[in-house]
């Protein structure tokens, strides 16, 4: 496969590094007032500070947009200038080498725009509840208190906090007082084990608490009151997961307790604030879509994991942050193997690192450890979590379960409380084993890419040969390197339940093997477990990939084997993989493969057979089955498509509505429009959908003014969301003035999920028109997930655009041959006739 790769470096992004140290901050106290409805906060922040540098002279801290009162040091007040972003402190004395500093620094900070975020009722939103919670990660501490912000520096740290009296608060660490009088309460917390201060957390809301615990580990749930029953289903499994990760790890839990609150606006899945984790309440299941939704216990596992991987064991700079999220994300697929079995883990796996590869195709390509950015939040991206995950995966494979685990373990016990780098895995592992992972770091980790493998077998009945030829078809170049990896092949025999399993070291642009058997392999397999990250192409005869779908005990393997199939597709091979898709006894996520690859066929005969299974029992399946059949705009399908619409599950009910807005037929609109008013479902899942199907009839004026009534303020959250994303597409073009005003007025707007809602509408418009908001939100927004998300979008606006004016100009040049030919027909005719009568 070769790309033209965009570059993952922006305009002005340069080398970042940690700043130089000039003391070690042992500990950090913050006392707080917050004024809940002037939305500002009153405090001194008291730093403790063990001096390195004996010739310092001045210290400067980062605070961002908040006023300064006064600094002192060791009780003398000294000079100091702030100028909006830095805090720099004359110091009176010169320190010597290991003397302490006790800092103390009054400052206010109001209607902060990061780090801190005040939420409450509106007047369209009269009954949202008052809510104050942090997010430090990556470096917005400091837009709610002086600090040095860099993960490179671990304290101690303790919060006394006052609010108004029926406020709850949650912070790092031990609960160890509280005082109450004035109608106001003040909680003092302490957290005794160091942390960047980027885990330092703070909510302030009306909670109910949830207690649970795991051995004599507290392990609390907070939650708006009311929704106990769903805080319950949805992080009830916390204490099994603490268990089984202390024995996983070989480390018990390293903290006094495991908090999880649940908040409302949260602009991250969750936070692993050390001891208490923030989760966002999208995240809350009702009793239905438990039946269906594992994405936040994946979330909860996460989330806990980071205690050790990021918590306990801190990166050092940020270019090193996959240490943390690749094993958070990995260890996702390792709760599914203990919980859901080896297939869901598989699977899981499988998905995780096609998410990556997705990103690398379509968006830019890096190395998973690069320090060349503009705002470390750009390294958060698929590269980051779910290509680290696979790098972790790849280890656990090259090592073995046992020698993996143990490296993990020697890892989190020689770093504890302390910072780490890449480099220091490596020393785990090579301590642990034995064994040099460089090479293979040196591929993955500090390059970019995957290997592109092209593999053909065959087999030669004269000589009884099986024959692999692998072809490495990736570009190599300065960012992607000739992959030199031990990988397996695997040969399944008519009479043995297990394949004959040969590893080979691919190292060269093309290799051929030859394998002597006595008898003709049943069907052969690269990669039998899908270890090793990649992409890969198979050419390989039905017969084989037949038999590897029926035979091969990987599920990784079947899966590719009905891809591999679905490029060779004949009515009769149509039929064998409807056969195993409506199988109730095969595992899902094979079923929904088989259903994908049958609807990109995009042939009758396939559509057909999707039809003939849309009752089946599993609403994975069904829901597959439904996305697949979006791509059929036969009438026999419309007919399908109207009784899934209404199905007991709701997702397979909005997939049937994405789907009937693809069909373009002239009953649609009456169909979905109804449903919008009527239908309820969790987390708007179907009205969401409704809105999004609607977006694509372009022939019904009716359809932007139902749109642009659920993008007004009031309208649920999760709904509105979806109905501004379905505005650009119901107004593209740009023509449609009532869409342009209302994205005008959105676009002023600042909270985190509309302002990417926004960017993607404004992208859909595919009009120059949208270009200056784009270019407003990347300039004026704090957060840099926004910044880029809008430069991004852009550029593909622009190519967009160029491309349709290529294509307006390839069909008016059409055009006018056609014109042409029409002419020089007519003259030939003209001058045929002419010759006749002579």
């Amino acid at each position: 496969m070769n790309h033209d790769y965009k570059k993952f470096a922006l305009p002005g992004a340069r080398p970042q590094y940690m700043p130089d140290k000039p003391g070690n901050v042992e500990h950090i106290a913050l006392i707080v007032g917050l004024d809940l409805e002037a939305k500002s906060l009153t405090g001194t922040c008291r730093i403790r500070l063990r001096v390195i540098d004996e010739g310092v002279r001045t210290l400067r801290l980062d605070a961002v947009e908040m006023s300064i009162s006064t600094v002192s040091v060791d009780g003398t007040g000294i000079t100091f200038v702030h100028d909006g972003k830095q805090l720099t402190l004359e110091l009176a004395q010169v320190p010597v080498a290991d003397q302490v500093l006790e800092i103390a620094i009054q400052y206010q900070v109001e209607k902060p725009r990061r780090g801190i975020y005040f939420t409450g009722p509106t007047s369209e939103y009269p009954d949202k509840p008052i809510q104050v919670w942090t997010q430090g990660e990556d470096e917005d501490s400091r837009f709610w208190f002086p600090c040095f912000d860099y993960p490179g520096q671990l304290a101690t740290s303790e919060m006394i906090v006052t609010v108004p009296e029926g406020y709850q608060t949650v912070s790092n660490g031990i609960l160890t007082n509280i005082e109450t009088g004035d109608g106001r309460k003040t909680f003092h917390w302490r957290q005794g084990k160091v942390h960047p201060c980027y885990l330092i957390t703070l909510v302030v809301a009306e909670l109910s608490e949830i207690q649970d615990h795991w051995e004599d580990i507290a392990t609390p749930y907070y939650v708006t009151p009311g929704r106990e029953a769903e805080a319950q289903r949805s992080l009830g499994k916390t204490p099994q997961m603490v268990a089984f990760f202390s024995e996983k790890f070989g480390v018990r839990y390293p903290f006094a307790q495991y908090a999880q609150v649940v908040v409302q606006d949260f602009i991250f899945g969750g936070m692993e604030n050390t001891s208490a984790t923030t989760l966002t309440d999208r995240c809350l299941l009702s009793e239905s879509a438990a039946k269906e939704v594992r994405w936040p216990e994946d979330l909860v596992s996460h989330e806990l994991v980071h205690q050790w991987f990021g918590d306990l064991v801190v990166i050092k700079h940020w270019s090193h942050a996959w240490l943390k999220e690749g094993a958070a994300t990995y260890s996702e697929t390792i709760w599914r193997e203990h919980e859901f079995g080896a297939e869901d883990a598989a699977y899981f796996f499988y998905q995780t690192a096609n998410a990556y590869i997705e990103e690398d195709s379509s968006r830019y390509r890096r190395p998973i450890v690069t320090n060349i950015y503009k705002e470390p939040i750009e390294l958060y991206d698929r590269h980051l979590y779910e290509k680290g995950a696979c790098v972790y995966q790849m280890l656990r494979h090259y090592l073995g379960d046992p020698a993996f685990f143990r490296t993990l373990k020697t890892f989190l016990t020689d770093n504890a409380h302390s910072t780490v780098e890449t480099i220091d895995l490596l020393r785990a592992i090579e301590k642990a084993t034995g064994r040099n992972m460089l090479p293979l770091f040196e591929q993955y980790v500090f390059k970019g890419g995957h290997p592109d493998f092209h593999v053909t077998y065959a087999w030669d009945s004269e000589t009884s040969l099986a024959k692999v030829t692998v072809k490495q078809t990736q570009t190599v170049d300065d960012l992607t390197v000739l992959f030199n990896l031990n990988i397996g092949l695997a040969f399944g025999f008519a009479n043995a339940l297990d394949p004959k399993i040969f590893t080979i070291r691919f190292q060269e642009k093309e290799q051929t093997i030859c394998f002597p058997f006595a008898e003709k392999p049943l069907y052969f397999s690269f990669d039998p477990g899908n270890h090793i990250l990649k992409t890969l192409e198979l050419a390989v005869p039905v017969e084989n990939l037949k038999n590897q779908l029926k035979s091969d005990p990987d599920l990784i393997g079947r899966i590719l084997a009905a891809k591999a199939l679905a490029k060779q597709l004949t009515p009769a091979v149509a039929n064998d993989l409807k056969a195993i898709l409506g199988d109730e006894s095969v595992f899902w996520g094979l079923r929904v493969e088989i259903a994908q690859v049958l609807g990109n066929a995009k042939i009758d005969y396939a559509f057909q057979a999707l039809r003939e299974v849309i009752g089946v029992q599993d609403p994975q399946v069904r829901r597959a089955v439904t996305q697949a059949l979006a791509e059929d705009r036969t009438t026999e399908t419309f007919a399908c498509l109207k009784i899934l619409l209404d199905d007991e599950s709701d997702f397979v009910s909005a997939d049937a509505a994405r789907a009937l807005g693809k069909s373009r037929h002239s009953e649609v609109f009456d169909l979905l429009a109804p449903r919008l008013e009527s239908r309820d479902s969790w987390n708007e899942t179907v009205r969401g959908a409704i809105v999004a199907a609607l977006a694509t009839i372009k022939d019904d004026t009716r359809t932007a003014d139902l749109i642009l009534a659920k993008t007004v303020r009031g309208t649920v959250q999760s709904l509105r969301l979806a109905a501004i994303r379905a505005l650009g597409v119901a107004g593209e073009g740009g023509e449609n003035q009532k869409v342009l005003d209302a994205l005008s007025a959105i676009v002023q707007e600042t909270q985190f999920s509309i302002r990417m809602a926004t960017i993607s509408a404004l992208e859909s418009l595919k009009s120059t028109k949208a270009l200056p908001f784009l270019g407003q939100i990347a300039t004026d927004d704090p957060d840099g997930r926004v910044q880029r998300s809008a430069l991004e979008a852009s550029e593909r606006l622009r190519g967009t655009i160029a491309q349709d004016k290529e294509f307006k100009t390839l069909r008016e040049s059409i055009e006018t041959l056609q014109t042409e030919n029409r002419s020089l027909k007519s003259r030939l005719e003209v001058l045929e006739a002419s010759m006749r009568k002579d």
